[in-house]
Order: C-alpha cells, then structure tokens, then sequence
C-alpha cells in the first residue's frame, strides 16, 4: 500500500493504463457522487467487500478512496494480505477531491 496525496494519486490514476478505481464507501455515500469510474465495494460490510475484492484481478493497480481516508487505508491493507500486487490510498479521501464527481 501507497498513501498518496490527492494531485500524485489523480495524475498517477491518469496515467495507469492498468488502474482500477475502487470505491470502499457505502452505497449510500456512492450515490451522493462517486469518481466516474469507480467500482464500489462497501468495506462496511466485511463478507462483501471480501466478496467483491476476490473476484478482482490481482495483478491490477487498485486506487482506493473512501470518505476521508480512514476505510480506504484499511481496505488497502486487507487487499495486500490477500494477495494485491498494489494498491494505491487517496490521502484524505473523497471529501477533498477537486475532480470530476459522478452521480
């Protein structure tokens, strides 16, 4: 797991032609806006986001955001234990992106 903040995770996302963005909020808070892109896996609900991440390509790059950091540090750690070459944490979460928001 990297911590990046939110300008190199943006521009390294841009730029990673084999990124998958993933999303670990609730699908309540996904539904607020999202990343355009996203792929949604509720950390909250551990058996699912075990679930949802095993079906997932391990070889990939996971850019993983949450709120505001907190949940996406963990679900990176989980994901490294389970076998993910790399995964990337946005530092602060979505609540200080300055991107493009999907609804």
């Amino acid at each position: 797991m990297e911590n990046l903040d939110q300008e190199t995770w943006r521009n390294q996302l841009a730029n990673d032609k084999n990124a998958v963005l993933l999303d670990v909020r609730t699908p309540e808070e996904f539904e607020e806006g999202f990343i355009p892109g996203a792929i949604l896996a509720n950390i909250q609900e551990p058996q699912e986001f075990m679930n949802s991440t095993q079906e997932l390509d391990k070889s990939k790059n996971f850019y993983v955001y949450c709120k505001s950091g907190g949940r996406s540090t963990q679900a990176c750690q989980i994901m490294d234990q389970l076998g993910f070459s790399s995964t990337f944490n946005l530092e602060g979460g979505f609540s200080i992106w300055e991107g493009e928001v999907a609804k």
